[in-house]
């Protein structure tokens, strides 16, 4: 049976790459910057992207979110606060979102006139990996807590990330985290990730990490209308 579960799988997912290729396009001719947020449960994500939202939208950026749980809305309803516009998908028990679960809460959101779109996927470090959401930069977040050894152990969706987030960086010291092996272990596994080290609790690192998103959507969309 292994040969046909390889040959569905090949299926799907070249499905998927071709809606993820064509949202990606109208995305870029929209001028929506797209990022996906990938990590293991609890390593700070929502609350990190609940601050950017803020921010953002204090700088004059329309942004939005789109939220992939197992179940409840419980984060989607914590990103409203920010008032940006987010829409929640309950995967019941897919470890992954997929690009036409994105597309199909597309609807739902003002596109048109959107700066940026933040998709904060389901908690894992494995299934994601393989799921093109039609992103111009996939995100992995790793908090000090979970130990410097996690991208020798999840080396996929390290090697697949465009960034770093090092989150709960407050915390560094109480967990005996090692910087050093961390960040040598990040850039043996993918060198050209950018790395940020962050707190939403004592704000360390976030003013940078606004000032690339900026920076990086300025970028994309003068390459995209050269």
């Amino acid at each position: 049976m292994e040969p046909r579960i390889l040959e569905v799988r090949t299926k799907i997912l070249k499905k998927n790459d071709e809606l993820a290729r064509s949202m990606r396009s109208r995305f870029q001719d929209l001028g929506v910057f797209v990022s996906n947020w990938v990590s293991s449960p609890g390593s700070g994500k929502t609350a990190l992207l609940e601050v950017t939202l803020r921010e953002l939208l204090h700088r004059g950026f329309s942004v939005g979110a789109i939220v992939g749980d197992l179940e409840t809305d419980r984060d989607a309803m914590r990103l409203a606060r920010s008032g940006a516009p987010v829409r929640q998908i309950m995967t019941h028990g897919c470890c992954h979102l997929e690009a036409d679960m994105i597309e199909r809460e597309l609807v739902h959101l003002p596109l048109a006139t959107m700066d940026f779109l933040f998709i904060e996927n389901v908690g894992n470090l494995v299934c994601p990996t393989s799921w093109d959401l039609g992103e111009s930069l996939r995100i992995a977040l790793l908090s000090v807590t979970e130990g410097e050894d996690k991208p020798l152990k999840y080396p996929g969706l390290f090697n697949t990330s465009d960034v770093v987030l090092i989150t709960k960086s407050d915390l560094a010291a109480v967990c005996d985290f090692d910087r050093q092996a961390t960040l040598k272990n990040i850039e043996s596994i993918q060198p050209k990730a950018k790395i940020f080290e962050v707190s939403t609790k004592t704000g360390t690192g976030l003013e940078n990490w606004f000032d690339y998103l900026e920076e990086r959507r300025r970028i994309d969309s003068a390459l995209t209308h050269a």
